[in-house]
């Protein structure tokens, strides 16, 4: 049986801060019951480094990153590091008694999941779906999210194509993913502190032998709003989802400019680890 749920596709890439404090203002507004479950695809401008919930700045090279004129943000989602440029990101957010997120961790990340695979095979991608037992994800792991096995991962030629990052709050589940739609994947670690630059040179081809964008799985560069498209029929389908184009509310606006001043765009919650 279908359930209603709220499409929010972004016209325009926003800056980190910003997505972020919408995605905080959704959660809060499904969590007091005042908007339906959502799903929401958006693009950031310009090129932001995210950190995982419990990641440490010290992983950031803050330098390097002012230089080249991209942002640093800390997601309230976990996981590890992710440079978000040339990409689409969507976020899924429902109570966590609602049958998608129902069960736990990871039977809702296998049910989106398998909606996410839904999209790529129709979009011409031959991918695969692996679970990862948790002893088999690293102890140390690195500071870049694409280089972490993570439960029900979606790999082309054995790299990882998504990464998704769950957060569960309010008795609500907001999570995140990753698309990478092109260019140079291993970007990310000109953001990074390493001890010296030959590191970073090993690091670069490390997540090069792990990670890939749709351009590589495709042989083509597919645009956000084609992907987006494709990506929201397929997880309607496969999540049984009844979605309305919609946008926000004046109080989510309102609650999302309040996380953008006092939260997210703030240095001591980037820093706070």
């Amino acid at each position: 049986m279908t359930t209603p749920w709220r499409l929010i596709i972004e016209s325009q890439p926003l800056d980190g801060a910003t997505n972020m404090a919408r995605d905080e203002a959704i959660l809060r507004s499904v969590a007091a019951g005042d908007a339906l479950p959502t799903l929401r695809f958006y693009q950031w401008a310009p090129a932001c480094l995210s950190l995982g919930r419990g990641q440490k700045a010290s992983d950031v090279d803050f330098e390097r990153v002012n230089a080249q004129g991209w942002h640093v943000v800390r997601r309230p989602s976990g996981g590890r590091a992710i440079l978000h440029t040339d990409e689409l990101t969507y976020s899924i957010c429902a109570p966590e008694t609602h049958p998608v997120m129902d069960g736990g961790i990871t039977l809702s990340y296998r049910r989106i999941s398998a909606g996410l695979m839904l999209a790529l095979d129709r979009l011409g991608a031959d991918v695969q779906n692996d679970s990862v037992a948790d002893g088999q994800k690293l102890r140390n792991a690195p500071p870049v999210c694409f280089e972490v096995p993570s439960n029900y991962e979606i790999t082309f030629a054995d790299k990882k194509l998504i990464g998704s990052a769950q957060l569960r709050r309010k008795g609500v589940v907001l999570q995140h993913g990753t698309l990478p739609l092109h260019d140079d994947i291993a970007r990310i670690c000109d953001a990074l502190a390493y001890h010296t630059e030959a590191a970073r040179e090993t690091a670069k081809a490390q997540v090069v032998a792990r990670a890939c964008t749709l351009e590589t799985a495709l042989g083509q560069v597919m645009a956000f709003s084609d992907v987006a498209k494709v990506l929201a029929e397929a997880l309607a389908e496969t999540l049984e989802m009844q979605l309305t184009s919609a946008t926000y509310s004046d109080a989510e606006l309102a609650e999302a400019t309040s996380q953008f001043e006092t939260v997210y765009a703030t240095d001591a919650h980037t820093h706070r680890l």
